[in-house]
């Protein structure tokens, strides 16, 4: 064996190697990398939840359909300070108590419950609204955008 065809084949099993151990899931992690914050499949199942009952799908695709609850994970992740993250950790872990069955009613009463300036909430509901409105769906369809400066009509008569 020459070395060329040692190093090949080195190589080769590495990127197995490298390949299966990323492949290797336990199932009980997030469906994205978060880095600052620790979420289960279950807690992002019960964050969909909690985003598809703010936003309900009605003749436009509610929560879940626009992927928000990805959004509200990665903003929390990325944006939030490290004092709100545990706090978000928290309130979701409390309410992964307090709901056993996610039904839709249980949900709302859940969410009207809780005090307007629970740090949960806040955080919750504004990554929600704020990953609806800069979705695709409602940039496409529920927003009309006109490129600056606008359209040009010269041909416009003045009163004077």
């Amino acid at each position: 064996m020459n070395r060329r065809t040692a190093i090949k084949q080195l190589f080769v099993v590495a990127g197995g190697i490298m390949i299966a151990t990323s492949c290797a899931g336990d199932g009980q992690s997030t469906s994205i990398v978060l880095t600052n914050i620790k979420l289960s499949a279950t807690d992002e199942k019960l964050l969909g939840d909690f985003v598809e009952a703010i936003i309900p799908a009605s003749d436009s695709p509610g929560g879940n359909a626009l992927n928000l609850h990805l959004f509200v994970m990665k903003m929390v992740d990325d944006c939030q300070t490290k004092e709100e993250q545990k706090a978000f950790i928290e309130g979701l872990k409390q309410a992964a108590d307090s709901l056993k069955k996610a039904d839709q009613k249980a949900i709302l009463d859940y969410l009207n419950g809780l005090p307007k300036e629970d740090v949960f909430f806040k955080i919750l509901k504004r990554r929600t609204v704020q990953g609806y409105l800069n979705s695709e769906y409602v940039m496409k369809n529920k927003l009309i955008y006109e490129l600056v400066p606008g359209r040009y009509d010269g041909a416009v008569k003045v009163n004077v």
